[in-house]
């Protein structure tokens, strides 16, 4: 015959089933014992440490800024340096900028140098101080480290800009500075002006005619100088101007009417000549600086891409030291 028992050791039901034999317990046929009900709290997965820091923000700011401080800081003593070595003919100073022959070789040469080096420095910093992220894959590692270069490339590059901002205006405006140049300084060249009118009231000692009454006045050069320039150069002088500024020359000089309006209109041929010359040349200085300034916009933006680039690329390799 079975009978069943039920007792409890510790908390835990115990199920027997005995056969018994005449008052006596016999050998425990089977036993069921159910597990006691664990006592150790449970702790979800990812609540750790290290985990809160995989959970955190993908950027680290505090890096990047790091970076983009030490780029800048490293770009403005490179221009600095070139600008004292002479390979450079940009100035990190305000109210400076670039002239007619502005970049050459070695500008170039050490403007790309001084992009790439300061940036590589940015983005390696920028790798390097970075929080480690432990939940996230290698690709997305790599990834982040990438984009913590460029962050901080792009940072450097605009407090560049906003610091010198001269140089970045002067590669801009140095074409439309030459333009202005030859329409305003051409037109109005006073010294080259001036020689032609005291030419035109020299006196000559072998002429005769009336006596000259004395020295020109500044006032009337500058009022010649303004006839002079007042008409275009394949048009000959008016005949009222003509004979009045013959009329000038004839008093001042001693010469008859005739002979100083002779020398007027070869005065006025020979100024108008040697301006049209100036102005020639003026356009080709004006066209070579629009040149050098579209090559020098070309080159920087070279440079830039070069600078992104190598930031990107040494953010990378210092964030793997850093997870080293």
């Amino acid at each position: 015959m079975c009978a069943y028992a039920q007792t409890t050791r510790r908390g835990v039901p115990i199920f027997d089933w005995n056969r018994t034999e005449s008052g006596r317990q016999s050998t425990p046929l089977w036993r069921i014992t159910m597990p006691a009900p664990s006592l150790t709290a449970s702790v979800p997965t990812g609540s750790g440490p290290d985990d809160a820091q995989g959970c955190a923000s993908a950027v680290s700011w505090g890096a990047i800024l790091a970076g983009a401080a030490g780029a800048a800081s490293l770009s403005l003593i490179l221009l600095v340096l070139g600008t004292g070595l002479g390979l450079s003919s940009v100035s990190p100073w305000a109210m400076t900028g670039l002239g007619a022959t502005a970049f050459g070789v070695s500008t170039i040469l050490w403007v790309t140098l001084t992009q790439v080096v300061a940036a590589g420095m940015g983005g390696y910093l920028a790798g390097r101080l970075r929080k480690r992220w432990i939940a996230a894959q290698a690709d997305e590692v790599y990834f982040r480290d990438t984009a913590h270069g460029f962050l901080s490339w792009a940072v450097a590059s605009l407090v560049t800009a906003a610091l010198l901002s001269s140089v970045i205006g002067s590669i801009v405006g140095s074409g439309l500075q030459a333009g202005a140049a030859v329409a305003g300084g051409v037109a109005a060249d006073t010294p080259l002006m001036t020689y032609f009118v005291d030419t035109l009231f020299r006196r000559d000692t072998g002429a005769r005619g009336m006596a000259a009454i004395g020295p020109v006045t500044a006032a009337e050069g500058a009022e010649v100088g303004r006839i002079f320039m007042n008409v275009r150069r394949p048009e000959p002088l008016p005949p009222e101007d003509l004979r009045y500024v013959g009329q000038l020359v004839a008093q001042r000089t001693g010469l008859s009417q005739q002979d100083a309006e002779k020398r007027v209109v070869a005065t006025y041929t020979r100024a108008q000549t040697k301006v049209h010359d100036a102005e020639v040349t003026a356009l080709e200085a004006a066209n070579k600086a629009r040149k050098a300034a579209a090559y020098g916009a070309l080159w920087l933006f070279v440079s830039l891409l070069a600078g992104a680039f190598t930031a990107s690329l040494a953010a990378i390799y210092g964030g793997r030291q850093r997870d080293a």
